[in-house]
């Protein structure tokens, strides 16, 4: 199979070396898609005023991760069904799955556009969200859903390119829409005075901007990931595949954001300034979560290429490396965030009991990252074999569950911030521990990767 300069065969080589390489352009991308969500953020919280901070934060932000998560999880499917397509040498199928991705971004994109607006303001009061600030978030909300199919599309596209090794064009391509988002938010915003709906558009029209440039060069590729417009539709079989992954992975998403929204209520009882710095903490964090994100996505997608491949040693291997190398970023991550975080909220806001709220927090997250480092590495190692169900189902359990249930039945007790916060890190510490005992058992492995469409299978086979 003739492979592209950008694509990468992480089949072959020191895996270490291959990991490190392909990871870096995703970690950079991740952090700059971070700081591409930070700035309305930081320009509304200066412009403005907390109570827009709030707005754009908060709520808002919690439900726009929950429908964008949905598609993330889905997409994640796609990415894993084209690397092991990829690792196996089935063009037909690798053209299929792309075409497929594809036309999914923008069907399901303009599902979420139409949930997104009509449901805006019922699931706002669903979660308490406080009235003074009401209006304000209904319009970032609503003007956000407005432009999220070219949101979606770009994923999709980011996880086609990083499926086959190029994790180098997101990177350039987030970097182009990130300057632009921040010279659009400033024009918008403190230029034009038009409030949190500016902010909103200036996202809008640099999501639209990224997906252009991701759509052009999968068009515009001579290689066997080649963009045929008249191709793009939804193949059935090829479609089922994508699900059968990214289900499991959507379900989990989903109920880690809806677990986000019922912890965000008792947060919006104790006030905007609680709301301001649960936000401006989840910008400042978001530097360790983005590159979190960029460690489950590569090791997801090294899995696949090698599980197409029937590698099954340099498969566990990886496993091995990833963690070693993203528990070294985690704790140089948590160092710095505990150091710094005070001084990065400023950039947010000048209000004192907001940085102190904010300050508060961090100290009940941070220094237990290490634990989310296990669940990230090895819940996106099993789904680039191929088995979703498993880690959706231990995840859901373990996180999502025990925060829903501490948030019914302790925090009516214990309403403050370190109430409300102690159940993340409770929550980690019990999944990573079932995740790591459920990888060591290796059942895993015995379960078979998707199988190719017309094409020889046994490759595929992980066990």
């Amino acid at each position: 199979m003739a492979r592209s300069r950008q694509s990468a065969d992480l089949t072959q080589g020191v895996i270490w070396k291959q990991l490190l390489l392909f990871m870096l352009p995703i970690a950079a991308g991740t952090l700059f898609q971070q700081f591409y969500n930070t700035v309305d953020a930081i320009v509304v919280g200066q412009f403005i005023g907390s109570d827009a901070l709030a707005a754009v934060g908060g709520s808002s932000a919690t439900i726009i991760q929950l429908m964008v998560g949905l598609f993330t999880g889905l997409s994640s499917g796609a990415t894993v069904v084209i690397a092991q397509r990829f690792g196996a040498n089935d063009r037909e199928g690798l053209s299929k799955a792309v075409h497929t991705a594809v036309a999914f971004s923008v069907v399901a994109g303009a599902a979420v556009t139409i949930i997104g607006i009509l449901l805006a303001p019922d699931a706002l009061r669903w979660t308490q969200n406080p009235e003074e600030i009401m209006d304000d978030s209904v319009t970032y909300l609503r003007l956000y859903f407005l432009g999220i199919i070219p949101t979606l599309v770009f994923n999709m596209g980011s996880g086609i390119l990083r499926a086959v090794g190029d994790s180098r064009r997101p990177l350039y391509y987030l970097v182009i829409c990130c300057l632009l988002n921040i010279v659009l938010d400033v024009l918008f915003v403190a230029g034009f005075h038009m409030g949190v709906g500016g902010a909103a558009i200036a996202t809008a029209i640099s999501n639209l901007v990224s997906a252009f440039l991701i759509l052009l060069q999968l068009y515009r590729s001579e290689n066997i990931y080649h963009l045929v417009p008249r191709e793009i539709r939804l193949h059935g079989p090829t479609l089922g595949k994508i699900l059968w992954i990214g289900v499991p992975a959507a379900i989990e998403s989903a109920v880690y954001s809806i677990s986000n929204l019922i912890v965000q209520i008792p947060i919006n009882r104790l006030g905007t300034d609680a709301v301001a710095a649960w936000s401006a903490t989840g910008k400042v964090d978001g530097i360790y979560w983005s590159l979190s994100v960029s460690v489950g996505v590569a090791i997801m997608a090294f899995v696949g290429q090698n599980c197409g491949a029937g590698k099954r040693d340099r498969m566990k291997e990886s496993v091995r490396v990833c963690l070693k190398m993203a528990m070294l970023m985690t704790v140089t991550l948590s160092a710095l965030l505990l150091l710094f975080a005070r001084y990065c909220f400023r950039i947010f806001t000048d209000n004192p009991q907001v940085i102190e709220y904010a300050t508060q927090i961090v100290t009940y997250f941070v220094p237990y990252y290490f634990l989310w480092t296990f669940i990230e590495v090895i819940a996106n190692s099993l789904r680039g074999a191929g088995d979703a169900v498993v880690p959706m189902a231990i995840s859901v359990g373990g996180i999502c569950g025990i925060r829903i249930l501490w948030i019914l039945l302790v925090v009516p007790y214990w309403s403050s911030l370190l109430g409300i916060s102690i159940c993340y890190p409770l929550s980690w510490l019990v999944t990573a521990i079932i995740l790591l005992v459920y990888y060591k058992r290796g059942k895993w492995l015995e379960k078979s990767a998707l199988p190719r469409d017309g094409a020889r299978e046994e490759n595929l086979s992980c066990g």
